[in-house]
């Protein structure tokens, strides 16, 4: 880190703000959003949800090579997850062994991608990898990754690879409870989170439910609200879409007030890319409406500027990488290991690996 980023990250700690911070309350982020490349192109490009629309239309083109294509004349990019998920369950078994042999070259693929990961300084010891992203959200998803999960025990590698056991779009909203510094829950139940993703973005209220479980594993979404804007016509600008999801938090604040919820004063956002101490974004934000890496843009302020207080008292605004957000919801689950990771995949590959901060201490 130059000189400029270390005194940059020193005020941003001294006015009690640390975005993207290393050290959490839970565990320690190894590492996260790395970008991989592999030939003349990145291995996240392997395993995300276009790349199994492209298996699958691999695997069709060879069943119309003799005949009929089972799956019709429906293009593949075309098919839901749930129309998938019912292919598997039909009685028409060429069409379900099609989709089978889809999910069979991306178990493969996924597997591959593990072990480049594996071989990372910053995922040195990774014992499990809960995976995540929308592609976990299926049948086929589960089906590919417990697939690739056998394929790495089968080859002698120790490790356990797994959905996420929120739903992701719960997930990348829950894991905000973990940025957040124990002392601000005193006195709340509830908090606002954010999970801005390259085709949507969505809020939410996240009650803490401390009092059935201190370690926050009973956390849960109250509300939520979505927004896609990927399918906005014209797409929508940077401003727009800021103002857009303050519109959707004032409104979360407004329905947690007449429900009696008690937020904290924090909101913690989940966001694409690699982001710097004091909350900008300096790469991996390309799939974001607008400029979202501009050295003049700074996500946090103005969500803080435009919301000051939250219940009369000031507002805190806490950024971290999307993937490292949603693999914060496993922390209570992953009590059992030392390190672990999460892989989301969705429009692209997401990533971050973790230390336990208990486990860490002990063997300290």
């Amino acid at each position: 880190m130059t000189s400029n980023g270390t005194a940059k990250e020193s005020s941003v700690r001294e006015a009690g703000i640390a975005h993207a911070a290393q050290r959490l309350p839970s565990v320690i982020v190894d590492d996260y959003n790395i970008e991989l490349k592999d030939g003349d192109g990145f291995v996240g490009d392997r395993v995300s949800k276009a790349a199994f629309r492209e298996m699958l239309e691999t695997c069709r083109a060879r069943m119309r090579a003799l005949g009929p294509d089972p799956l019709g004349d429906k293009d593949s990019c075309d098919f839901s997850k749930r129309r998938l998920d019912h292919v598997l369950l039909a009685e028409d078994t060429l069409a379900s062994g099609t989709v089978f042999s889809a999910i069979e070259a991306f178990a493969q693929e996924l597997a591959r991608v593990v072990r480049l990961f594996l071989a990372q300084d910053g995922w040195k010891g990774t014992q499990a990898i809960a995976v995540g992203g929308g592609f976990r959200d299926s049948r086929a998803g589960c089906l590919a990754i417990g697939r690739a999960s056998y394929l790495l025990r089968a080859a002698g590698i120790d490790i356990t690879l797994e959905p996420i056991r929120h739903h992701p779009d719960e997930g990348g909203l829950i894991g905000a409870v973990h940025l957040a510094p124990a002392w601000i829950f005193s006195g709340y139940d509830s908090l606002l989170a954010v999970d801005i993703g390259g085709s949507n973005i969505r809020t939410g209220v996240v009650t803490t439910n401390l009092r059935k479980a201190p370690d926050l594993s009973r956390s849960e979404v109250w509300r939520s609200e979505i927004w896609r804007h990927r399918d906005e016509e014209p797409m929508p600008t940077r401003d727009e879409a800021v103002e857009r999801l303050i519109g959707m938090l004032t409104d979360l604040i407004r329905r947690a007030d007449r429900a009696n919820l008690t937020l904290a004063p924090f909101i913690g956002i989940g966001c694409p890319g690699l982001i710097e101490a004091d909350g900008t974004i300096t790469r991996g934000g390309q799939n974001l409406p607008g400029n979202w890496e501009s050295d003049g843009f700074n996500l946090a302020e103005r969500v803080a500027a435009s919301i000051p207080r939250i219940g009369g008292h000031a507002t805190m605004v806490v950024m971290h990488n999307d993937a490292v957000v949603q693999g914060l919801s496993e922390v209570p689950d992953r009590k059992d290991v030392t390190r672990w990771g999460i892989l989301t995949i969705g429009t692209g590959l997401g990533n971050a690996r973790f230390t336990n901060r208990e486990t860490e201490q002990a063997e300290g």
